[in-house]
C-alpha cells in the first residue's frame, strides 16, 4: 500500500499510481483518463458519503468498481450541523470574542431565536439528514423536510413533514443542507430558493459547497434578506482568502471538519481496507455506488 497527497493532476496521479488495484480517495479527482490509463485497476472506494470526485458513468464503463462508505461519518457531519445552528442561535462565537476582548455584556447581541417551536427544514434525509433530523427534534423544533427519493414511511417513522423545496425555504428558520452533489443538487440552493427565505434565517450547509450558489449567498447576506449562514464546505477549497464570506460577521466558517472525529478516522483504514479485499478477492463490495458493473454482460476489468 502507498499513502500518497492531495494529486490534482491527472498525469501526476497516473504516475504515482500506474500499478495500482485499487485506489482510496479523499479529493484527488478520479477521472476517466487516470482510470483508463491505471490498466490493472478494479475499484476505487471513496473514503465517505459523497463520490462527485470520482467520475462514476466512466468508471462503469470501464468496469471499475466504485465504492463508498456511506455510514462513517453520518454521526459526526449530523453534530456538526447541529453545533453550527447552536453556535449561531446563541451567538457563541460573537460572545466568545467578546469576553476574550474585555466586553461583558448581558444578553445575546442581535437577539436570539427560541429553538423550541421554531421550523427546521433539512434538505436531503439520508442516513445524515435523519441523523440531523432526531438530534434537532430534541430540541422541541418542528423538522420539516424536502427529499424525492426517500419515502413517506421514512418522513413518517421520524416524525419529519415532507414539504417541496419552495415551501421549506419559506417556512425554515434554519435550513440545514444534506444532498449529495451532483447535475440535479449543483447550486439547487441558490437565488431562487434565497430569495424565499424569510429575512430572520439562516443557512447551514455541511454537505458539498457546490450545492449552494456563493455568490448569491453573499448577495443575500449583503441584502439583508437573509440572517446568516453557518458553512463547512465551500465551491473552492482550500478556501481563498478573498471569499466576501469570510469577511461577513454573520457568517460562521469552519474547513470542512465536519467529518471529524478521532474514532471514525481511526476506521477508515480498514472499513476500506475490507471493501478493497471483497473486490479483488471475487466478492460483491458492501456499497457499490454503480451496481451496473455487476449485471450479466457489463463490463469487469479482470481480476
Amino acid at each position: 500500500m502507498t499513502a500518497l497527497p492531495y494529486i490534482g493532476d491527472p498525469d501526476a496521479l497516473i504516475a504515482r499510481a500506474r500499478d495500482a488495484d485499487a485506489l482510496v480517495v479523499a479529493f484527488s479527482p478520479i477521472t476517466r483518463a487516470v482510470m483508463s490509463a491505471l490498466e490493472g485497476l478494479k475499484t476505487v472506494v471513496r473514503t465517505g458519503v459523497g463520490y462527485d470526485v470520482i467520475d462514476v458513468p466512466a468508471a462503469t464503463e470501464l468496469g471499475v468498481i466504485v465504492v463508498n462508505i456511506p455510514d462513517i461519518w453520518v454521526r459526526e457531519v449530523a453534530n456538526h450541523a447541529l453545533a453550527l445552528l447552536l453556535a449561531w442561535n446563541r451567538k457563541i462565537v460573537t460572545l466568545d470574542r467578546q469576553v476574550h476582548a474585555g466586553v461583558w455584556s448581558a444578553g445575546v447581541p442581535g437577539g436570539a431565536g427560541s429553538l423550541h417551536g421554531e421550523t427546521v427544514g433539512i434538505v436531503g434525509l439520508g442516513n445524515i439528514g435523519s441523523a440531523f433530523a432526531r438530534r434537532v427534534a430534541a430540541l422541541e423544533t418542528k423538522v420539516i423536510a424536502c427529499d424525492p427519493y426517500v419515502d413517506d414511511a421514512k418522513f413518517a417513522a421520524l416524525g419529519v413533514e415532507r414539504v417541496s423545496l419552495e415551501h421549506l425555504a419559506e417556512r425554515s428558520d434554519y435550513v440545514s443542507v444534506h444532498t449529495l452533489l451532483n447535475d440535479e443538487t449543483r447550486h439547487l440552493i441558490g437565488e431562487k430558493f434565497l430569495s424565499r427565505m424569510k429575512p430572520t434565517a439562516i443557512l447551514i450547509n455541511t454537505s458539498r459547497g457546490p450545492v449552494v450558489d456563493e455568490e448569491a449567498l453573499a448577495r443575500a447576506l449583503r441584502e439583508k434578506r437573509l440572517a446568516g449562514a453557518a458553512l463547512d464546505v465551500w465551491e473552492q477549497e482550500p478556501l481563498a482568502a478573498d471569499n466576501p464570506l469570510l469577511h461577513m460577521d454573520n457568517v460562521i466558517a469552519t474547513p470542512h471538519a465536519a467529518y471529524f472525529s478521532t474514532a471514525a478516522v481511526a476506521a477508515v483504514p480498514r472499513r476500506c481496507g475490507e471493501e478493497i479485499a471483497r473486490v479483488l478477492t471475487g466478492q460483491p463490495a458492501l456499497n457499490v455506488v454503480n451496481l451496473e458493473v455487476y449485471a450479466p454482460g457489463a463490463a469487469r476489468r479482470a481480476r
